[in-house]
């Protein structure tokens, strides 16, 4: 490349600093790397200010190659017009419903995916391990975060850690009783891979029923994934012989009969508010919310609004509307699970920050940065 100097690399949003050791080998006359280790306000999100808009284009506008973990840090086109140097982004994961990649291409810029799959040249380490078989116990790292949340929520983990801690006074002990799953109904708001991989634990360690339902689904795509899942078609969990083991349901139905719901569904124009006010209504006054999906699925002033009233046994959230959580966001302020208000439980968006996923992606996205390098067509190119 005839450039004067190397071009310049910034890493968004490495929290962990785990990105250096993927890089450390291209040399500094060939690429000039800068590590963020924090995150600036999103460009578009409603409460970003015009101060929080010029930060961020001043942090990213000297940089040729931008590498952003998932969609911690969107790229509407309003943005990508103000960045002039920017001719990559190297992106992870595989849903980009936060950067207009039609404006990346009419800019020139190139964006380019990490999927998961690890690095193709066999100089990788296969941290990934997404790859084994869902029927042999294998399985995404949401899903176990999904169990995570709905496990300690049911157990009241938290709440009964922070009593014996002293927030509930020197004596504090048990907060209340535990919800035991056994038998209970799991809905699935859609039944994609990681939907049914939550329904498959359900139904194999805890005996559940599940009831799903998305805008397309079918009986004839929920037995397929059943089968898919190592599951029969009928008469899994607390399914009688002749019932499905994924059953297909209206959305009323599902949110009136479940036990525990969980989100597995894709954030599109479509779907965002696709949880409103009706469905929360209907739930069961014993039933959990889940949602390690993403929070704009949910009405969110609806959903505060229920677990003020108490209205549901609880909430686990790992996802929200502005992430980071903003310090006066009314999730980190009230006082959940006092005064007749719903149990509420939160983590900052874990459900894909495992070693070997991260890892992973910071693998292929290194690949393609040689790749670039080196003139050569990139792997996994969007646009």
């Amino acid at each position: 490349m005839a450039l004067t100097s190397p071009p310049r690399l910034a890493i968004l949003d490495d929290y962990h600093n785990i990105s250096s050791t993927h890089f450390a080998h291209i040399p500094p006359s060939q690429l000039s790397i800068t590590t963020f280790t924090d995150t600036l306000p999103a460009y578009n999100h409603l409460s970003t200010t015009a101060a929080d808009q010029e930060n961020i284009i001043s942090r990213l506008k000297p940089f040729t190659i931008i590498s952003t973990m998932r969609e911690r840090t969107p790229f509407p086109a309003a943005l990508l017009r103000q960045l002039p140097n920017l001719k990559l982004i190297l992106a992870t994961g595989t849903q980009f419903g936060t950067f207009d990649i039609t404006a990346a291409s009419e800019l020139g810029i190139i964006v380019a995916a990490a999927p998961g799959k690890g690095r193709t040249d066999g100089k990788g380490k296969a941290h990934n391990r997404l790859k084994l078989d869902t029927k042999k116990g294998g399985g995404h790292s949401t899903t176990q975060h999904a169990w995570a949340l709905i496990l300690a929520l049911a157990r009241n983990v938290a709440e009964d850690d922070a009593v014996i801690k002293g927030k509930g006074g020197p004596r504090g002990w048990q907060t209340k009783l535990a919800m035991g799953l056994q038998g209970l109904t799991l809905g699935i708001i859609g039944l994609g891979r990681l939907g049914a991989g939550v329904a498959r634990v359900g139904v194999l360690a805890w005996g559940m029923r599940v009831v799903c339902w998305s805008e397309n689904l079918t009986q004839e795509k929920a037995d397929k994934m059943a089968m898919e899942m190592g599951l029969p078609v009928t008469g899994g969990g607390a399914s009688s012989e002749q019932e499905k083991t994924f059953r297909v349901v209206s959305k009323e139905e599902l949110f009136k009969t479940s036990d525990v719901v969980s989100l597995h569904y894709v954030l599109s124009d479509r779907s965002r508010g696709i949880v409103g006010a009706k469905d929360l209504e209907v739930m069961k006054k014993s039933a959990l919310l889940i949602n390690t999906s993403r929070g704009p699925l949910v009405d969110e002033a609806a959903l505060l609004e229920t677990l003020r009233k108490g209205s549901i046994r609880g909430a686990a959230l790992d996802v929200f509307e502005i992430e980071p959580l903003p310090l006066n966001s009314l999730w980190r302020s009230e006082e959940w699970g006092k005064a007749g208000k719903s149990s509420v439980l939160l983590t900052p968006h874990m459900g894909y920050v495992e070693e070997g996923v991260l890892n992973t992606w910071y693998e292929e996205t290194a690949e393609n940065l040689e790749r670039w390098l080196e003139g050569k067509d990139l792997l996994h190119r969007l646009n």
